[in-house]
This record gives structure tokens, sequence and C-alpha cells, in this order.
């Protein structure tokens, strides 16, 4: 099959390319390194070394025998992508192209501007692209679980039945997002499900929830396969974070109360669950949505089990939280369905705690990055707009 990546750079992009070309499929991907621009913008760089795409790209054919073919370009731009559809001609398009970041988003109103123009216009095009010159082509959309915010009461996959005054209906479950960047997401998949209602195109929205890990096992040890990994208080992901700062003995910093439910899964099963839903398309005209998650945790409980895997390490840390920068819930019910992937044959490679222990193995070798970074651990994006570093709390999580 012939699969299009924008964002094929990215966390997620570069892995699923390197996964779904170990499995036969012809590669194809577009990135105009934006992530890059934007983690060094936050004063960082990736924990895990990244060489520049000429040699991803050369070690990627020396590796799987055959080419990625790749484009540099702003998915924003039209003439750009209409020139990639009518080269390469996609029957599944995976966008990963956006700009992933709550914090970044919440930066100034250059940023907020910059997030929802980038991913709204980005997907837009995408669609119209689709639309003139693959109608029959598969879109696989990043959504992110943040789109549902944290109502009280379970979440459907997208959908839900409603009785009111009388009538039934079967309509999209409603969105409380918490930040620019999540309801960027949110437009993006009311666009999509509007397209697939007009044009006939076939469309897989994936809730995703917070994913984790270092490699996949078709990097094999090959140092020009990594994928990136951030710790900075914008684009490093709660785990990820947590590993980076157990490795050089900073205190891990969950957010005030700690107690913020999400839903959390490993890098390579989120490559099993994408490839599952590009395996399995959806109808012409279908607009489908999957929650894409493994395990639903507090992120204190992720703490104490960074804590606890690197203490079998010979690592000693300590759990202090920080005041929360963030407008959200600290105390909240969550319990959100998550069975499509499941009946496609989902089953989980690794839980979490083997998953956190191979993490922690593979950051002890890029201990001097993340300490040279260390400044960076520490949130300075505040949601009502201040921007500095994020104070401790008095009183430090108890350890478990």
């Amino acid at each position: 099959m012939r699969v299009f990546i924008p964002g094929v750079d990215g966390y997620l992009g570069w892995s699923l390319a390197q996964h779904l070309a170990a499995r036969g499929h012809e590669i194809a991907g577009a990135d105009s390194f934006f992530r890059r621009k934007w983690v060094g913008e936050m004063e960082s760089w990736s924990a895990t070394p990244i060489v520049s795409m000429d040699e991803r790209l050369k070690a990627f054919k020396e590796h799987y025998g055959r080419e990625l073919v790749f484009w540099e370009g702003d998915l924003t731009e039209w003439d750009f992508v209409e020139s990639v559809f009518k080269e390469f001609r996609p029957e599944t398009v995976v966008h990963l192209g956006e700009c992933p970041s709550a914090p970044f988003s919440m930066v100034d109103v250059h940023h907020a501007v910059m997030v929802q123009t980038n991913n709204i216009v980005s997907t837009f095009h995408l669609m119209f692209a689709m639309k003139d010159i693959t109608p029959d082509a598969h879109l696989i959309k990043l959504g992110t679980m943040g789109e549902y915010g944290t109502p009280d009461m379970d979440i459907p996959e997208g959908f839900f039945d409603v009785e009111f005054r009388g009538r039934k209906g079967h309509m999209p479950f409603p969105r409380g997002a918490g930040s620019w960047y999540h309801w960027s997401k949110v437009h993006g998949s009311n666009n999509i499900m509007f397209a697939c209602k007009l044009w006939g195109l076939r469309a897989t929205d994936v809730m995703q929830g917070v994913v984790f890990g270092t490699r996949i096992d078709e990097m094999a040890g090959d140092e020009r396969l990594l994928t990136r990994l951030d710790f900075d208080g914008s684009f490093g992901t709660a785990i990820n974070r947590f590993c980076c700062q157990a490795v050089i003995g900073h205190p891990l910093t969950p957010f005030g109360k700690g107690l913020q439910k999400r839903g959390f899964l490993p890098l390579r099963d989120s490559m099993q669950c994408l490839t599952l839903a590009l395996d399995h398309p959806a109808e012409a005209g279908e607009y489908r949505v999957f929650n894409q998650f493994e395990e639903v945790y507090g992120v204190t409980d992720l703490a104490h089990k960074v804590q606890a895997a690197a203490e079998k390490l010979g690592i000693e840390s300590e759990i202090r939280a920080l005041v929360n920068p963030r407008v959200e819930l600290e105390d909240h019910y969550y319990n959100p369905d998550h069975q499509h992937l499941l009946d496609l044959g989902y089953r989980p490679s690794h839980d979490v705690d083997a998953e956190l222990r191979i993490m922690l193995e593979d950051l002890t070798k890029y201990c001097d990055r993340i300490d040279a970074k260390r400044d960076v651990l520490i949130p300075d994006v505040k949601w009502k707009g201040d921007r500095e570093r994020v104070a401790y709390l008095h009183d430090p999580v108890a350890s478990a």
C-alpha cells in the first residue's frame, strides 16, 4: 500500500514509517522540520540524538532495502500539498503533521494563532487533495483524547445515543478541550466529519492518549534510526519527562494534586493501533472514531511507577509536585471507552512497567544530553498567559 505520512520527521511519524516499511508498505513523507525548531525555541533538544533527514533517509534505505520518498515543505501551502498528491497518489494518508503541544499553544497570541492555523489549514489541504486527486484514499487523522476534556460521565468513542424531549438521536459526543491546541484538534475533527458527509471521503479519527517510549523493535539498535524524545515543559509528555528526570537525579514533577487521569500507551503499541486502522479502512463516506490508549492512570501514579522502575535499576528518585500551571480539574472522574481497536485485534505488547524499564535503560546512555538542558524540565508556560518557571509546592508528594 502507498502510505503518505505528513510529519514524518516527528516522534510518531518516523517510528511509523519504519514500522510500516518493515511490513512491506511503500512509504512517502513530508515535513517542514517545525518540531525541531519549536523544541529549539524552548531552549531544548531531543534526549535521544537525532541525525539530519539526509542521514535518516540513508539509514532507512540501508535497513529496509527501499527508499522513503521525502519532500520538505509546509502543509499550509496548497501548491505543495497538491504537487505531492499528484506525484505519489497515496492510498492512505496518516496525518501526523500538526503541532502537538498544549503549552506551546498557550504561550501568547502569536503561538495560539500559529498552532490553530497550522493544524486546521494543514488538515483542510489534505482533505481537499484527497477529494480532488485520490478520492478513494483513507485518511487516518491523529486526534487526541484531550478533545473530550474530563466530563463527569463515561466517554464513548466519538458518538453516543441521546434522548431529549422525547426525541432520540446518535450524535457526536460533546467536546471539552482544555487548550488552544486541543481546540484546534476539535475543529479538525469536525471538518473531517463534514468532508466525509459532503464528499464521501473515508476517515478514521484516532483519539490518542499519551504515548511514551524510546523505540520500537524495527530500529534494531541503529542510532540513526532512533526517533526523538522530548522532555521540555512544552513538548515533553508526562512519562517521557519523568523518565528523563529520574536518570539525572532530578525530582519527578507531577502538577498540583497529581490526580489528573489520562489514557496512556507505549510507542510500540501506538504503532500497532495505527497499523490496524490502516489495514481495516473506513468505508466511503464513513467518519469513525477510535479511542486509542491502553490504561488510565493518575499522573502521580505514573510518577510512582517511574520511581519504582528506576529503583530496580539502582536509581534513587524523589517525587515533588509543582504548582499547576494549567487551568484544569485536578481530581475528576475519567472512564473512556476503547473497544473498536480491540475488536480489530489490538493486543498490548508490553505492560507499562516493562516499557518503563526499557526506557530508563535507554535514557541512561544520554544522561549528559538531558542534564545539559535540565532547566527545561520545569515548565514555564502558564495557562493565563505568564511565562516564568513554575514553583514547587511546599509539601512534597509522599514517595511510594
